[in-house]
């Protein structure tokens, strides 16, 4: 619990600037990021991030779908990982519009599922939350140790970069005038760093589940870790056998596409937009849609479930360096240091190829977290490689603004554009303008 609550801490930190930026100027996280500290073609790193963030959850979320295909139907889990990574292309196919319908009319199926064993368990099991709270680990080592919360955080920030997925909804908001904005921050607050109240909200149920199996099942420390056999096992107390499974395959399958559709969608915009960047060439998103698809399934193939803990582990300093690197850029050296551009400038012919701010604050910050990960540092710095990575991110970013005096933000200050970028309420301009 220690380790989800410094978790969401975090994202909660980190992601509403970056929600702001989003929906106030309908950018996605690759744009903002090219004007808050990596230059045109280094924001190509955060992309890199960004895509292996996409594959590795969606290896995660089809490897527990193809757990349910096989206690439900019998599936071999190599066929089920298959069948998980191609239903999900044609849904991609048709881009955002299908995804939001996808998402409205499958969420009050999916919640009731969801919801249906955890209010079972309170009413029926009261015992099982001082069960909970009373559980020590498969150990028993009593009170966790700073270094063990700061681990499980760890594996939870893997998480972090789910705000660029939240973002690819949030660009599409509406202008933010003065009747709308109450509702307008409501939605902004709530899809950006909002997620992770459902998403630790989910993190706990599971936890909850699973310690309720281990405790009462005598083989429930195997199968715990995973969600279908969590909810098959309290549906059991509620209803047949056979609709049971039926209803713990259903909402696994459901869960899993929920993810995988924009995991799949946002992987592909970003492998695209990072070959057409370094090519100047556009293939098509498909195809970078199938690129996706192939690198996650290979995951799927390999049982990187086994090893999942360590995946996650290593990846979560990457993305925390990258997510607090520009969380750092937007607070302290836009709006506290006036270094950085307030708006948030993306056009290739306004930005420097590379800016050191943000580039060089990741690749160190994310690269002495990865050392310290893998005990480079010293054993003992181990299990706080989260830290290194928020502590870097937020203290290297104004340290080169302010050592490079902000000099690699801008090619230049005038755009030769006479008319203004922004609107009365400080919306960007809906002028149409030709292009010459």
């Amino acid at each position: 619990l220690g380790g989800i609550a410094v978790f969401a801490l975090v994202i909660i930190a980190t992601g509403l600037p970056l929600a702001y930026y989003a929906a106030r100027y309908n950018l996605d996280l690759d744009l903002i990021t090219r004007g808050s500290g990596f230059g045109y073609y280094g924001s190509i790193l955060t992309h890199v991030i960004f895509a292996t963030f996409t594959f590795i959850f969606f290896a995660l979320e089809g490897s527990i779908m193809a757990q349910g295909l096989e206690l439900g139907l019998g599936l071999p889990l190599w066929a089920g990982y298959a069948v998980s990574t191609v239903i999900i292309f044609p849904l991609v196919v048709y881009g955002m519009s299908l995804l939001s319908t996808l998402q409205v009319w499958t969420t009050p199926l999916w919640l009731v599922l969801m919801v249906l064993p955890f209010g079972y368990l309170l009413l029926a099991h009261p015992d099982s939350v001082s069960t909970f709270l009373a559980y020590q680990g498969e150990d028993g080592a009593g009170a966790p140790s700073l270094g063990s919360v700061m681990l499980a955080a760890g594996v939870c920030l893997s998480l972090i970069a789910q705000i660029a997925e939240q973002i690819d909804y949030l660009r599409f908001m509406p202008p933010r005038t003065p009747e709308n904005a109450r509702r307008w921050w409501a939605a902004t607050l709530l899809a950006g760093p909002g997620w992770v109240l459902f998403g630790a909200a989910k993190q706990v149920v599971g936890l909850f589940l699973a310690v309720h199996l281990i405790a009462n099942l005598a083989d429930g420390a195997t199968v715990a870790n995973e969600p279908v056999h969590q909810f098959l096992v309290i549906y059991q107390e509620l209803m047949p056998a056979w609709l049971a499974i039926t209803l713990a395959v259903v909402l696994v399958v459901i869960s899993q596409i929920k993810i995988n559709v924009t995991n799949a969608y946002s992987g592909s915009l970003a492998w695209t937009n990072s070959f057409t960047r370094v090519t100047g060439t556009y293939p098509g998103r498909l195809v970078f849609l199938g690129v996706n698809l192939v690198i996650a399934l290979v995951l799927m193939e390999a049982n990187m479930f086994d090893f999942l803990n360590a995946i996650l582990g290593f990846y979560a300093n990457m993305g925390i360096a990258w997510i607090v690197v520009v969380a750092t850029d937007i607070v302290v050296n836009k709006y506290l240091l006036g270094i950085s551009p307030r708006f948030p400038e993306f056009r290739r012919g306004m930005l420097y190829a590379v800016n050191p701010v943000g580039f060089g604050s990741v690749v160190v910050a994310g690269g002495l977290s990865i050392a310290a990960f893998f005990g480079l540092l010293g054993e003992a710095i181990a299990p706080f490689s989260p830290l290194v990575a928020i502590v870097l991110g937020v203290v290297l970013p104004p340290a080169i603004a302010l050592a490079t005096r902000g000099r690699w933000y801008l090619r230049r200050t005038d755009d030769g554009i006479a008319l203004p970028m922004l609107d009365e309420h400080g919306n960007p301009s809906a002028v149409t303008l030709p292009c010459h």
